[in-house]
């Protein structure tokens, strides 16, 4: 009987979870003879994958093959736990290698169910390259602009989780989960458990989000239609066979995407909710004081009533991959109500730390590799100058955003919606393409350094503010923004 842990399910069980009873066919690799207790000649191997093929009805550790979820076909792997711990030997990797190839010819998401305790001790340093082919597969997805999500189950741990789990452009893992590189034998007795569970993962930017197993399929299915390549469920798109080689390509080389069409423009007061804001938005700021003192109002609409407005699904995209998280930068892929995919990346009032500069470089890379549109939020005092923030490489977290925006062959749409300080809001403000509210103001630094710089008295700090220009208008006239919304 399968462990009633939702995390424990068997591969089949994970598979059925998104795909419903009927919604999977699975495809095989071409045959591989090994030699008797395979490549290392280890005592009792072949007795063991024999009664791991007794105890759970498979093969090998990984299934594979064409579903659909929801209404989008992808290609998806699930792990077997339960034989031989879910464990990467050489004829997993083949069929790893299946999968993706099928994906690539076929023009599909990947979807990887993951549930391993690593590489396969009997079969030594054999097993161990099986990482580099798993790499390599990737690798040629990744350039073709396809979507590989992965979802972690309980164990994901060694090279199944540094690669397949952690390599994959959205994490999400079931609650509960063990995930880290290190498995619970081979870590430091005195480890922290929580550093290597799904919340732990989470917490560090590791995970893009925990998601109960009743969720799931509805998750994975947003996660497809943003994503894509959108291909129709019944479609029969061009490929091998159920039980072909599937590393044979036979489909046309995969084409670079059109650009698609960019991001609307967010509406300036985009809910009714919205704290009321003083009657001042009706118009424009008469003076630098004012524009500064209205994008700093507690009361005017902030990133969260924005993207409410302007989308119907959001799906996080959390961390930086390094292990830090910014609460103040939010980002993400969303669908609009007509279903087109739109990123995000969205400041919302506090200094942008590091690890957000580095999530939403992240997000716009990713944007462009799959052909989506991106959206910015501009709201910012600037970026966090305290120790910490320097040591975790605020400059090249900063860097890396100017160079993700301006390397994007997607187009990028910026909406300025409060304070824009420095280079840290410009970071993330696309070049021709940047708009700016009413209540926002945009500024090489804010005016209470420049007079602090120019040694002037805070009583001029108002005068500095007009001589900055830095008036909603004033952006206009001087090219910086396109457009004043609202």
């Amino acid at each position: 009987m399968p462990d009633e842990t939702p995390a424990r399910m068997t591969a089949r069980e994970a598979v059925t979870l998104l795909t419903g009873p009927a919604g999977f066919t699975e495809h095989l690799p071409p045959p591989r003879d090994l030699p008797a207790d395979g490549p290392l000649g280890w005592a009792g191997y072949d007795a063991a994958r024999e009664r791991a093929r007794t105890r759970t009805g498979e093969e090998e550790s990984v299934v594979y093959g064409t579903g659909v979820v929801g209404d989008r076909a992808c290609v998806l792997l699930s792990f077997e736990f339960g034989f031989l711990g879910g464990s990467l030997g050489q004829r997993t990797g083949d069929r790893l290698e299946a999968a993706y190839a099928l994906a690539l010819t076929r023009r599909l998401p990947l979807l990887a169910l993951v549930a391993t305790g690593g590489s396969r001790m009997q079969e030594g340093m054999v097993a161990l390259t099986q990482l580099q082919r798993v790499a390599a597969a990737a690798t040629r997805l990744r350039a073709a602009g396809l979507p590989q999500i992965a979802v972690v189950r309980d164990p994901t741990t060694g090279g199944g989780w540094a690669t397949v789990g952690a390599g994959a452009d959205v994490v999400l893992a079931l609650p509960g989960a063990q995930v880290g590189f290190a498995g619970s034998r081979v870590r430091p007795a005195d480890a922290d458990p929580y550093a290597y569970s799904a919340e732990g993962q989470f917490a560090a930017g590791q995970v893009d989000a925990v998601v109960p197993a009743d969720e799931l399929a509805a998750t994975v299915t947003h996660w497809l239609r943003a994503l894509g390549p959108h291909v129709a469920a019944g479609a029969q798109p061009s490929g091998t066979g159920p039980h072909d080689p599937s590393g044979a390509p036979d489909a046309a080389p995969p084409r670079p995407h059109d650009p698609p069409p960019a991001a609307p423009v967010p509406r300036a007061l985009p809910v009714p909710s919205a704290p009321a804001v003083p009657s001042a938005t009706a118009r424009l700021p008469e003076t630098g004081r004012e524009a500064v003192a209205r994008a700093r109002d507690a009361r005017r609409p902030r990133a969260e009533a924005y993207l409410a407005d302007y989308f119907a699904v959001r799906l996080p995209l959390h961390g930086d991959r390094c292990g830090g998280t910014d609460p103040g930068l939010l980002c993400g892929f969303g669908l609009r109500a007509d279903g087109s995919a739109v990123a995000y990346v969205a400041q919302c009032g506090t200094a942008t730390r590091p690890a957000g500069y580095r999530t939403a470089a992240r997000t716009i890379r990713l944007a462009d590799r799959l052909g989506a549109p991106v959206l910015t939020l501009v709201d910012t005092p600037g970026a966090a100058n305290d120790a910490e923030a320097e040591r975790a490489g605020a400059g090249a977290a900063i860097a890396e955003t100017f160079a993700a925006i301006a390397a994007a062959r997607v187009p990028v749409t910026t909406l300025v919606i409060g304070e824009g300080g420095s280079g840290g809001a410009l970071a993330l403000a696309a070049p021709g393409n940047t708009h700016v509210t009413a209540d926002s103001y945009f500024s090489v630094i804010a005016p209470e350094l420049a007079a602090a710089i120019l040694k002037r008295p805070p009583s001029e700090t108002g005068a500095t503010a007009d001589q900055l220009r830095l008036r909603p208008q004033d952006l206009v006239d001087l090219g910086f923004a396109r457009s004043i919304v609202g």
